[in-house]
Order: structure tokens, then sequence, then C-alpha cells
């Protein structure tokens, strides 16, 4: 009798050991093939994140048949006085009498110019001897007008070349833009003739 309770003890004993053996060994394998995943998917998450986290940091940019548009939140509010150079070699001049043209004449008073930005991108311009604004009609006309209105409401646009333009915010010509621009003579251009590649559109801010 005690013989045969050896023999149960010993032998459940060994299968006691073994069973720990056996789930000691499959621990080791689970933790192993779990390990081999992770190192096997961590690249492609860290990949994604990567991704992720360029795209989110990445400047968002918005461009216009191909130009990047320039933004000008930090002239809001700003006046300046300032000349308007053509690239025809005329000062743009508003004429006490209304009229709006150029001139060679490097002291006409009435070229000098204030420049007020009254919203992102837009700004008034006014000739500070004929308290005249600039304006553009609804025909294209340019002109000088008596008080601020719709007509004033100028896009201001930095070129690649270095100039500026200015373009009727309120106002286009068959969805085109309509700009102030001189001739080769200094002659008032018709807005709706105007384009802003044409250089007579192109004017050159100068410190007064």
């Amino acid at each position: 009798m005690r013989s045969t309770m050896r023999r149960w003890t010993v032998s459940n004993s060994v299968s006691a050991c073994w069973s720990v053996c056996v789930v000691y060994l499959l621990a080791v394998s689970v933790t192993f093939a779990s390990n081999v995943t992770c190192r096997s998917a961590c690249p492609v998450h860290r990949a994604l994140r990567v991704a992720n986290s360029s795209s989110a940091s990445a400047p968002a940019s918005t461009s216009t048949s191909g130009r990047h548009v320039r933004s000008y939140v930090h002239l809001q509010g700003d006046v300046r006085q300032r000349k308007l150079f053509s690239f025809q070699k005329f000062f743009l001049r508003i004429g006490r009498d209304g009229r709006v043209n150029g001139t060679k004449t490097k002291d006409d008073p009435c070229s000098i110019l204030e420049i007020t930005s009254v919203d992102v991108g837009i700004v008034a311009i006014r000739g500070i001897s004929s308290n005249l604004y600039l304006a553009i009609s609804k025909k294209g006309e340019l002109y000088g007008a008596r008080n601020y209105g719709l007509n004033c409401r100028l896009k201001e646009r930095i070129e690649e070349n270095g100039y500026n333009t200015y373009a009727s915010a309120e106002w286009r010509n068959k969805k085109r833009q309509m700009f102030v621009g001189l001739s080769a003579h200094g002659r008032p251009l018709r807005g709706r003739k105007t384009r802003r590649k044409n250089t007579a559109t192109h004017f050159l801010p100068i410190l007064v």
C-alpha cells in the first residue's frame, strides 16, 4: 500500500512539473511572438506618425494660378505716405479737380499720397494735397472721389517683379479684375483694358 502511494505521489509530482514547464514554454513563446510583431509594426506606426505630424505642421498655403497668395494682416490699420512711381516712369497724381493722371515732376504736391490699410489686403489711397480718394468706377474709370466709398476700396498686391498693383475690390469686368494704370503718355487707363501682367498697372511705392 505504501509502495503504491509513493508511486502515485511521484507520478503526480512529475506531471505537475511537466505542466509547469509546458506553461512556461508557452508563455515564453507568446512573449517572443509579441515582441517580433511589435518590432515589425512599430516602424509602420512611426512612419504614419511622422507623416501625420509633417502634414499637420506644414504651413497652409493657397495659390491662385500658380502664384502664392500673400498675407497683409500685419499691415491692417497701417498708414503710409508714398509716391506711386509707375513702370512707365510717371508719378501717379490725384488733381484737385478730381482728374487722375501721371506726372514726371518730382515735387508735384498732388503726387504725395496717403495709403491706408482698411482691411486685409485692401487699401484706400488719398491725395494729401487734393484730399481726394483714388477711385475706380463700375465702368473702370479712374477719378478722385470726395468721400471714401466702395469705389475707393483697392486690392494691393506685390507682384513678382517687386512692383505693386492696385485693383478694384468691388468691381470686375466679365470676371476680370480692373486695375489702376497709366499709359506710356501718363494718361489714365480704363480698367476694362488693364491686366495684372501689363506693366502699365505696376507701381513702385516710394517713401516720401
